[in-house]
């Protein structure tokens, strides 16, 4: 039995290694995020039963351990040096021409783009991960080893045992950057200013598990040294970190010519906003190990390499305005207008300001000359103001006290720095507002997507979430690209939709901190939606899941007579405002067999869903695990049930086929 346990805990952990080098590295995924998850989810529940036999390159090291209370100090065997810079094509032939006269010969050289984000060293024995350390000062990094783990392009076992240790750059994805400022934003939390500093904050953080939630990313740049391995040259190196599971950029270019060199720079010019992540320039390097060896290094940086430096992308302009938009959420937010300036290829006129603390804190005012950049080549923003080229005629900016678009009074939720209209009717609103609300997780209505919901809205046939199902066959052929039969299924979509469920109903109306999951609580605990528009703070409260500050956001929300305006027209419109789902049952009046017992769910189920199911027993009072252990009450297999059915079996735990759960069910 122990044995068996221990092949399994290899097996699970062979394959999620595999699993997650296709996804992260290859990019060519073998699974679904579901069926690994739930692979992940069985593996960590067989280590946390039996830490003897965990693995050091366990995905479950990428969770994140416990913070550090500080960063060791770390000696880089290697100094990490930085590179000299070259800003224009006369620069680069100035480096080709010492590399010749260095050398005695013409060299080749490797391209690669100069990745914006922090630089790092991996350590690796007999092809284990050891140690990573962040570059420092160049001889002296900080252990960062368990908050690289959590970077899934990081192998933690090599294809290889090989003692090595590779140089690369960390990053964070333009993708992953939004997002988490948008996520600190919506917390009036201070911004990122640009992905690689969020990057390098996130490496830096002492709770490994903050790091894991950022979605960092790396590329392998080069290897700084190697046990029983002869590489000729850097391309070679590459090509042969690749083979052993590293995650190396595929952009880079073997150039013979310090003329292919510059090509490839300059195409790269207009191109890099093309990128997923930020690139601050392209790193040349002479090819041949035995050339760069040849040539050594300066005090303070190789001769054999040189950094092309893109041009500043800071550029100053005139803030001839301040204008106000308004969001899905009700978020005012103040978008400066700029007198047109070119910005990485591309003509600006409007830059983010976020909130008004921040043109306060920057001292912003109208007319003011500004510097502006783009941050992460996304997102362009004013870096600061050109206080000394002020003339007086300068004006301050005030915020309004009312919202620019439907004139309701704005409100500034103490704790956080940004104003919110809380006006449901508000037409800045609507239309994010009706986006979400048909979306999957919400009411679902097929066929209803972004552009049809823009068309809708453009054509004044919507104006809140009653209006669609106030919808006419006769109005929407009149629309373009709107058929017969294309109509006809929206309609029905919509009239389909009228049946959901309460919590879909209350997602999609987007309240604060209501997120599926809250709404399906809120859901059951109240079953209707009357009863939830009349709850006290305290009567949410009570409810586990539920904080002070979703709290105050349903309260709030549901004491807007408009939106008390909106629940009476839905119901006339007969869309249902219930609860339809299992309904959780009390301790007092459970007496359901599932009430206080451990189940697990294995093989496909022909008449229920698996999460359907998962509800079901949950509302019943039980527990649905994703592995079986000895603390198991029953197992439930459908078709094709593998280990867990076997597992079970051996230690002597009630199973039920499909047949026999329904059965249960209908009690």
């Amino acid at each position: 039995m122990a044995a068996d346990i221990k092949n399994k805990i290899d097996q699970l952990t062979e394959k999620l290694n595999d699993y997650a080098y296709h996804y992260y590295v290859l990019d060519q995924p073998k699974v679904s995020d579901a069926e690994y998850d739930q692979l992940l989810h069985e593996l960590m529940d067989l280590e946390e039963k039996h830490p003897e036999w965990k693995r050091a390159d366990s995905p479950s090291e990428r969770v994140g351990g416990a913070p550090l209370e500080h960063f060791s100090k770390v000696q880089h065997d290697v100094p990490m040096l930085s590179l000299s810079n070259a800003f224009n094509e006369e620069d680069l032939r100035d480096f080709d021409r010492r590399v010749r006269q260095g050398l005695g010969h013409e060299p080749s050289y490797s391209c690669e783009l100069k990745i914006d984000g922090l630089a790092v060293t991996l350590k690796y024995v007999g092809g284990q991960f050891v140690q990573g350390a962040t570059r420092g000062d160049g001889t002296t990094g900080e252990d960062i080893t368990n908050n690289l783990k959590t970077i899934p392009s990081i192998p933690l076992r090599l294809k290889e045992p090989v003692t090595i240790e590779v140089r690369g750059e960390a990053f964070m994805p333009k993708r992953s950057f939004i997002r988490l400022n948008e996520e600190k934003e919506k917390n009036g939390e201070v911004l990122f200013a640009n992905p690689r500093n969020a990057a390098a904050g996130s490496l830096r953080q002492l709770d490994p598990k903050i790091a894991a939630k950022r979605s960092l990313d790396i590329f392998i740049y080069s290897v700084g040294q190697i046990q029983d391995r002869t590489l000729t040259s850097h391309h070679e190196a590459l090509r042969f970190v690749k083979e052993l599971g590293f995650k190396t950029n595929e952009e880079h270019k073997h150039c013979k010519t310090i003329e292919e060199v510059i090509e490839y720079c300059n195409g790269w010019l207009g191109r890099r906003t093309d990128l997923p992540y930020d690139i601050d320039g392209i790193v040349i390097k002479v090819d041949a190990l035995e050339d760069q060896e040849a040539l050594g290094f300066t005090a303070k940086s190789p001769r054999w390499a040189t950094a092309f430096k893109f041009p500043a992308e800071e550029v100053t302009t005139t803030l001839l305005d301040i204008e106000l938009s308004v969001g899905r959420t009700g978020v005012i937010t103040p978008t400066a207008i700029l007198e047109p300036v070119s910005v990485a290829g591309t003509t600006v006129q409007r830059a983010s300001l976020h909130n008004e603390d921040l043109i306060r804190e920057k001292d912003i005012k109208l007319g003011d000359k500004v510097i502006i950049k783009k941050a992460g080549d996304i997102i362009p923003e004013v870096v600061n103001v050109l206080v000394e080229q002020r003339t007086g005629e300068e004006r301050e900016f005030v915020m309004p006290t009312e919202c620019p678009e439907c004139g309701s009074e704005l409100v500034r939720i103490e704790g956080e720095v940004a104003l919110r209209c809380v006006n449901p009717k508000c037409p800045a609103q609507i239309r994010e507002g009706l986006i979400h609300f048909v979306s999957r997780n919400a009411m679902n209505i097929d066929g209803l997507g972004e552009r049809v919901i823009t068309q809708l809205f453009q054509h004044e046939l919507i104006q809140d979430v009653a209006d669609l199902y106030k919808l006419e066959r006769e109005e929407l052929l009149k629309l373009e690209r709107m058929g017969e039969k294309s109509v006809d299924n929206l309609l029905k979509a919509i009239d389909n939709s009228k049946d959901n469920s309460l919590e879909r109903l209350l997602f999609g109306l987007g309240i604060r901190h209501v997120g599926a999951k809250a709404a399906k609580t809120l859901a059951q605990h109240f079953e209707t939606v009357d009863r939830l528009m009349t709850a006290s703070h305290e009567e949410l409260e009570e409810i586990n899941e539920v904080g002070q500050k979703m709290a105050d956001a349903v309260v709030t929300y549901f004491e807007q007579p408009e939106v008390r305006e909106l629940m009476k027209e839905l119901k006339d419109l007969e869309v249902n405002t219930t609860y339809k789902g299992p309904k959780p049952i009390s301790d007092d009046e459970n007496n359901s067999f599932f009430a206080g017992k451990t189940v697990v769910l294995t093989g496909t189920m022909e008449k229920m869903a698996r999460g359907e199911a998962k509800a079901e027993i949950e509302a019943r009072g039980g527990s649905v695990t994703g592995s079986v252990s000895s603390k198991t009450d029953l197992l439930i297999a459908g078709e094709k049930a593998g280990s867990k059915l076997k597992k079970a079996q051996g230690l002597n735990i009630e199973i039920w086929d499909e047949e026999r759960f329904l059965q249960e069910l209908e009690k």
